[in-house]
């Protein structure tokens, strides 16, 4: 009689164990599988990811103070020379000072010019591995650019603070009351919002930090140029004047101008949020859709 070789422990071990009985008296479970309690989460959840990674940005903002400094000084630098190299020479037509009239255009600019920052800062986390990291983390995709786009409109805020000073001191004085500051800022931070969505687009499509911050600028500094920013539209060329007086800044430099000089705002105010909701309707799944392409690579 031949007996098994085959140890009675291990053939009981090659044998798949039962799955564990409920207790009895407890239902089965019967809820969503571990993968979709990343879909389920709630919106209090989702705002908690964004102040926590915008939280993160402007902490690295804070140890490189250099890049803050050199977002200011250019401003001021523009400030200074459309002041006292430009403004004897360009006739507004209004009344009041040059100062009055620019204060306005190099507001909106330095919010345009600012969301570049907001695409460098991504290109970097892209291409320096961080949104790899973040893709083994229960963080919704969306919260990594919103928390990006966060960080960018409260840096935006202090810098713009710096140019409203630079502009006290060479002579512009606004007569508009606080409800009129409260529109033009909202204007400000709406422009800066939906520009930063625009650089984030290039950020994802370009090949680093260095290419987005030449592709912004030559994208966004000729679209400031080319407004009521500096000169009136009026004194433009036919088909450039077309264009200055069509394009989504000048809407945003005409409604900030008429709330800071107390002026009368007519359609400029509703056109410049028209104009923000069209960017955000374009480039938001565009941005989103690139995104999504990079972080599965």
């Amino acid at each position: 009689m031949q007996h098994s070789t085959t140890p009675a422990g291990a053939a009981r071990a090659a044998t798949p164990a039962p799955p564990p009985r409920p207790a009895p008296g407890v239902p089965p479970r019967t809820g969503p599988p571990p993968y979709a309690a990343n879909r389920m989460r709630s919106l209090t959840t989702r705002v908690d990811e964004i102040v926590v990674l915008a939280r993160r940005n402007l902490i690295q903002m804070r140890r490189r103070p250099a890049l803050l400094i050199f977002s200011i000084i250019e401003p001021v630098l523009l400030v200074l020379m459309f002041r006292f190299v430009f403004g004897g020479a360009v006739d507004t037509g209004v009344d009041g000072s040059y100062a009055d009239f620019m204060m306005p255009g190099i507001l909106v600019q330095t919010a345009t010019l600012g969301a570049v920052t907001i695409g460098s800062s991504l290109a970097r986390d892209l291409h320096g591995g961080t949104l790899d990291r973040f893709r083994s983390m229960p963080i919704a995709r969306a919260s990594v650019l919103a928390g990006h786009t966060l960080a960018g409109l409260v840096r935006s805020l202090v810098v713009l603070l710096a140019m409203v000073l630079t502009g006290l001191l060479v002579g512009f004085r606004p007569s508009g009351g606080p409800l009129d500051w409260l529109g033009a800022i909202s204007l400000l931070l709406l422009v800066a919002f939906a520009m930063a969505w625009v650089t984030a687009l290039v950020a994802l499509l370009a090949g680093g930090v260095e290419m987005v911050e030449t592709l912004g600028l030559s994208l966004l500094f000729p679209l400031t140029l080319i407004s009521s920013a500096f000169v009136p539209v009026a004194s433009m060329p036919g088909p450039i004047q077309a264009f200055a007086a069509n394009q989504p800044l000048t809407a945003f430099i005409d409604a900030i101008r008429a709330l800071l000089l107390d002026q009368p705002v007519g359609t400029s105010a509703g056109r410049a949020v028209a104009w923000t909701v069209a960017i955000c309707v374009v480039f938001v799944p565009l941005t989103a859709a690139a995104y999504h392409r990079s972080t599965r690579r």
